[in-house]
C-alpha cells in the first residue's frame, strides 16, 4: 500500500478562530470537516503544497506559517503522512472555492464538529 504524503493548513486567524471545511460526501472521509490541505505534488515540498492547497481550495496565500507536527496515520485501507503547518498570517478572504462550506470557529468549537480520525490529536495540540 502507497502512504499518501498530506500538507495540511491549519489557518488561525487574528480573532484567534480556527478556518474548517466540509468534505465532500464522495470522497474518502466525506462529509467530515477538515483543515485546508491535499496531496503534495511530486517535486514539491510540503511547504509548497501546502501553501498552494491553501490557495485552490480557500483562496488564502499563507504569509507566516511553520511546521507544528509530521505523522503516520493508517486507516486500514489508506496509510498517510500528514504534515501539519500552524498558518498565523494570510492574504486574501477564506471562501470554498471548491463549493464546500467553510467556516472559522474558535478553539472551543472544534470539538463540536467531526473530523477525521487523524486529526484528532493535532486538534487536542491546539
Amino acid at each position: 500500500m502507497k502512504t499518501a504524503e498530506i500538507s495540511i493548513a491549519i489557518v488561525r486567524n487574528s480573532e484567534n478562530l480556527f478556518l474548517i471545511c466540509l468534505r465532500p460526501e464522495d470522497l474518502h472521509q466525506g462529509g467530515k470537516w477538515e483543515f485546508p490541505g491535499g496531496k503534495i505534488e511530486q517535486n514539491e515540498t510540503p511547504e509548497q503544497a501546502m501553501c498552494r492547497e491553501l490557495s485552490e481550495e480557500v483562496g488564502l496565500n499563507a504569509l507566516s506559517y511553520q511546521r507544528i507536527e509530521s505523522k503516520f496515520f493508517d486507516y486500514g485501507d489508506r496509510e498517510l503522512h500528514l504534515h501539519f503547518y500552524l498558518v498565523t498570517k494570510f492574504s486574501g478572504e477564506a471562501q470554498g472555492k471548491q463549493g464546500q462550506p467553510s467556516k472559522w470557529v474558535s478553539k472551543a468549537q472544534l470539538a463540536l464538529y467531526e473530523f477525521p480520525q487523524a486529526n484528532k490529536s493535532i486538534i487536542e495540540q491546539l
